[in-house]
């Protein structure tokens, strides 16, 4: 099929580029004429795991196409999909200036009986106002519009798109939803299954979604939060609720607060709709406060630790706001150093693909060249980002590195009975900093207790 995606952003171009894996016929139209240079030229603007891959691939067989001539790129398409982003206003509602835009720039260019998709995540009724706005340049309603949400995660997008959990495709009319079933007969053929509904729905269960992984994320810190003073251990915990098949195992790990490009902005998004159509969501409202305060929280803990060391220094390895990615939106990097730093602590930092995104973003810290240089003379080494390599790291470089043998892992990549065989103070979520073995052998009982404990009585 003749597909052409408007925004070539991040799903834009994951979209454009595994529809043309598929064997369709794919043109990413943007307005950046510089992106869409560089695009052309073999230059792509973030990375994502398999993605530079099929792009070239499907750009040398001429499947995949860059321009930024809109007219040519939309007439005579059988599907143009929106892929432009979505910021969060400000009230925390999805700004759709953008997505207005974009309908109106285009809508004049359309081929009758095209069908407009929305892969932009949007408020819900967008596809009958971006309906109306098409129908208004148009003169016409000669063209369908309809909601077809990404459910992408960055670091395994290619994966996400190629083997999806499902499909859902949003169409208030017969005939656009039977082309969208045609464009992923591929995947379908394969058994993924496929939800078929209108498009206020499909709008509707793209927040949903993100916003109720979101609260499984938070639900799991604030578990982790009660397993530290309760000497429970998270893991144990989050694999006996996970085995649940109601439940599940996936986002039931504890961290600094969730971030990136999704979570944070449809979160709010999501509330704001509910309080704009007077349903309120106050689960997602009470998540949104306490994910804001435990990247607060968790900078408080740190300066606890490091509470009088004049001119400490923190050695932080991971900007980015999940492995995989070098996106750092929202991240907790992005608040945590700065409440360091306002406290007068030194920062040095490290993330194998994110510095060159967050330099800016945090101009006063200084980047090492691997972890262990950034451990170099720390008071305390803080861990925000899963990478495997850090898990991998060396324990006794590490000790070596440091000045003083403290190291606060906000990921648990690392076993707290080990870290103390190194002699590390080992502060993890939602895991006691010494093994309870080691505390018991190294606390005997009361004597009171030990009496009580005692065989002969």
């Amino acid at each position: 099929m003749r597909v052409t995606i408007i925004g070539a952003g991040y799903v834009g171009l994951t979209t454009g580029a595994c529809l043309s894996e598929l064997g369709h016929d794919v043109i990413c139209v943007d307005i950046d004429k510089e992106r869409i240079a560089r695009l052309k030229a073999g230059v792509f603007p973030f990375r994502e795991a398999g993605l530079d891959e099929i792009m070239i691939r499907n750009m040398a067989c001429r499947r995949l196409r860059f321009s930024d001539h809109l007219a040519s790129a939309v007439r005579g398409r059988d599907i143009v999909m929106v892929a432009v982003g979505t910021p969060k206003g400000v009230r925390g509602e999805a700004d759709l200036a953008f997505v207005r835009q974009a309908a109106q720039s285009f809508a004049p260019f359309l081929s009758p009986r095209t069908v407009v998709t929305l892969k932009s995540t949007v408020a819900v009724g967008t596809a009958r106002e971006v309906r109306e706005i098409i129908a208004e340049e148009r003169g016409a309603l000669d063209f369908w519009v309809t909601s077809n949400p990404e459910f992408l995660r960055e670091g395994s997008a290619v994966s996400d798109f190629l083997t999806p959990d499902r499909i859902v495709i949003g169409a208030d009319d017969r005939d656009a939803g039977e082309r969208l079933i045609k464009l992923y007969r591929p995947l379908l053929d394969r058994g993924v299954p496929l939800v078929e509904t209108g498009t206020a729905d499909a709008e509707l269960i793209k927040y949903a979604a993100n916003a109720f992984l979101a609260l499984k994320i938070g639900f799991t810190n604030d578990v982790a939060d009660l397993c530290e003073v309760t000497e429970g251990d998270i893991n144990s915990v989050a694999k006996g609720i996970g085995l649940d098949p109601r439940i599940g195992t996936a986002f039931l790990k504890p961290g600094p607060g969730y971030g990136g490009s999704c979570f944070p902005k449809d979160t709010e998004a999501f509330a704001w709709i509910g309080r704009a159509l007077n349903a309120p969501q106050p689960l997602i409202e009470a998540l949104i406060a306490r994910n804001d305060y435990r990247k607060r929280h968790i900078a408080e803990r740190v300066l606890k630790e490091i509470a009088g060391i004049s001119g400490a220094q923190v050695a932080v390895l991971g900007a980015a706001f999940k492995a995989n990615t070098d996106d750092v939106r929202e991240s907790a990097a992005l608040q945590i150093v700065p409440a360091l730093q306002k406290a007068n602590v030194g920062v040095k930092m490290f993330d194998p693909w994110a510095s060159g995104n967050a330099a800016p973003l945090l101009p006063s810290a200084t980047w090492a060249e691997d972890p262990y240089d950034a451990a170099q003379g720390a008071d305390l080494l803080l861990i925000l980002t899963e990478w495997e390599m850090f898990r991998s790291l060396d324990p006794a470089r590490l000790a070596e590195a440091l000045r003083r043998p403290v190291v606060f892992d906000c990921r648990n990549l690392f076993d707290p009975e080990q870290m103390a065989l190194y002699g590390f103070r080992y502060v993890s979520l939602g895991r006691a900093n010494v093994p309870r073995e080691r505390r018991w052998r190294s606390n005997p009982l009361p004597n009171n207790r030990q009496k009580a404990a005692s065989p002969s009585t």
